[in-house]
């Protein structure tokens, strides 16, 4: 196995799931620690993982985490644990068990709104950030359409009717994936238990969006996204996203003129980071972390 899996107690003692890359050399390399979107788990960052920590150059230790409701981490018999302080809060635990006290940091979608209470709490974590589709603002019509398709998820009966779900409900935002490239998409999204092809998290995370007022502006983390301001931080965007405004990565470009954005052709909410040239994109940004560190 290319990986190590770990259970650890959360804060509230909790069974939580996280996996571990090692480099098979020695490094100096600071680790990378992967937080993945709402229903998505550490599958979401496998094939990432993989290029990162047997990097011919700079190879790192990976931890990617499935939050508690997801994957394998148990699921919380109150809903209401499901947010992004207690989330952040399992994350420290986390890397606390690996003996991890500073770290490259990517979030996926609410993994990158993590982030933004890491550096409230926690800012001793962060020495460089990358976010997948994610910024301090959120655009509403993107959230609809997240919470849409997850109020009336369609239950494939095989693995190859699971991909072709997912191509049907998010193909028109990404062409540029191949059928490879969906097949993944459903082994990360869904998993077999007790011989069902299920989507794996609790069902009950999709309360956390009810009574959302999508024709409101949603509440902002501005403030939290200007304490990052001395940190080298990159923004991946879909071309098609829905979710991260172009008008939001302006503002970000402007309150942090160092800011780095790469713009994924063919993709929308959240850009595959294993696909392209994204894995080097992201080993060279993360390289650069290093040497400010060092």
């Amino acid at each position: 196995m290319a990986f190590r899996e770990i259970t650890y107690d959360a804060p509230d003692g909790l069974k939580l799931y996280a996996r571990v890359y090692e480099p098979a050399r020695d490094t100096k390399s600071l680790p990378l620690v992967c937080l993945p979107g709402l229903t998505r788990n550490a599958r979401d960052f496998h094939e990432l993982a993989l290029v990162l920590s047997e990097h011919p150059e700079t190879p790192r230790r990976v931890v990617s985490f499935d939050y508690r409701g997801r994957g394998l981490s148990a699921y919380d018999p109150d809903f209401t644990h499901y947010n992004i302080g207690t989330e952040a809060g399992d994350v420290i635990a986390g890397l606390g068990v690996f003996g991890i006290d500073r770290a490259v940091f990517l979030g996926t979608s609410r993994g990158g709104l993590i982030i933004h209470i890491l550096a409230t709490i926690a800012p001793q974590l962060l020495a460089g950030v990358i976010f997948n589709d994610i910024g301090p603002e959120i655009a509403p019509a993107g959230l609809l359409q997240i919470s849409q398709y997850l109020s009336n998820p369609r239950m494939p009966k095989n693995w190859t009717e699971a991909a072709e779900i997912q191509r049907a409900v998010h193909g028109a935002a990404f062409p540029a994936l191949r059928d490879a490239d969906w097949e993944r998409f459903a082994h990360a999204i869904y998993r077999e238990i007790d011989g069902t092809i299920r989507p794996d998290y609790d069902p009950n995370l999709v309360k956390t969006l009810e009574g959302v007022d999508f024709t409101q502006k949603l509440p902002d983390l501005w403030a939290q996204f200007d304490l990052l301001a001395e940190l080298p931080l990159l923004v991946i965007r879909g071309e098609n996203t829905p979710l991260l405004a172009p008008k939001t990565v302006e503002e970000m470009t402007r309150r942090h003129p160092a800011l780095q954005v790469i713009n994924v052709a063919g993709q929308g909410h959240a850009p595959m980071l294993e696909t392209g040239r994204l894995p080097e994109l992201i080993a060279a940004f993360a390289a650069g972390v290093d040497l400010r560190a060092v």
